[in-house]
């Protein structure tokens, strides 16, 4: 499993009883996770004091409790990227830290390649991967179907200070953007793609990642250069095996190119001496 390391900004602290306590910076959270499957005593005194707490619903969704006086959003630094962050619905706060191993990857990936580089981030959310390949120096194409992530992605960029590099902000779906990019005749040096098990683009499209991984496995591997730099896919789904992932990447977009590997990426917890797996990347590397 890779670990994030130096990400001074955020802590896990503690989870248990299906609970993560979290620190961003100085504001204390404490989420739901289904990972933390174990129990243990409580014993931070940070989970009397958090500043808000998620209550998720039996009818799905929830909503936040505020326990004490907090901003309505700040801010968070790794190295030199920095990042807006709010509570927002289902429980999210905008970033997701365990990125932070990918997040380096690249950049080292762009960096080594010592030339120019043209990433495609797909499913791109509020921008952790553009901003971190913007920093490297590369070329971005973020694309994403929401209006609202695309402009808090913008505002990360101008956050850590590369809202001046060449970057495209795409509202689209991800599938009809591949394919327009194929008859274009473009293609990327890198490609990220960080898609959900379920989703909805912009005009109401469905995305089930278990029908259409393949789908976009294999347009994706019409718009990869043929001297490329990275491929990463990251899956937070536990309905497929990191294993057949791992082989639908190999068979469909690296072809021969070398190894691909799977792995997870994971948080330390502060209090219990142990790493909480949070998803799975399955990528390849110059």
């Amino acid at each position: 499993m890779r670990e994030v390391i130096g990400f001074d900004d955020f802590e896990l602290i503690d989870a248990t009883d299906g609970e993560r306590l979290e620190r961003w910076k100085d504001i204390i959270l404490i989420r739901p996770d289904p990972q933390v499957m174990w129990h243990a005593k409580r014993t931070d005194p940070r989970w009397k004091t958090a500043h808000a707490r998620y209550h998720r619903s039996q009818n799905g969704g929830g909503h936040w409790e505020t326990l004490k006086q907090m901003p309505k959003q700040w801010n968070v630094d790794y190295k030199d990227l920095t990042f807006h962050l709010k509570p927002m619905d289902f429980k999210h706060t905008g970033l997701f830290p365990e990125q932070a191993v990918n997040w380096d990857l690249m950049r080292e990936a762009i960096l080594k390649a010592n030339r120019p580089v043209k990433v495609l981030n797909l499913f791109a959310y509020t921008g952790g991967a553009t901003v971190a390949c913007l920093k490297a120096g590369a070329s971005v194409t973020h694309v994403d179907a929401s209006k609202g992530m695309i402009l808090w992605a913008k505002e990360n960029a101008a956050l850590s200070s590369v809202s001046d590099r060449p970057v495209r902000w795409l509202q689209d779906d991800c599938l009809k953007f591949i394919s327009r990019e194929i008859r274009r005749g473009n293609k990327y040096d890198g490609i990220v793609m960080d898609p959900p098990s379920y989703g909805r683009g912009p005009n109401g499209e469905v995305w089930k990642i278990e029908q259409q991984l393949d789908e976009l496995l294999t347009l994706t591997s019409e718009i990869l250069s043929d001297d490329p730099v990275f491929f990463l896919l990251n899956s937070y789904s536990g309905g497929i095996s990191p294993s057949i992932v791992n082989y639908m990447v190999q068979k469909t977009i690296i072809k021969g190119l070398g190894e691909v590997t799977t792995d997870e990426i994971g948080l330390k917890i502060t209090a219990r001496d142990f790493v909480l797996p949070c998803g799975c990347t399955t990528k390849w590397t110059i």
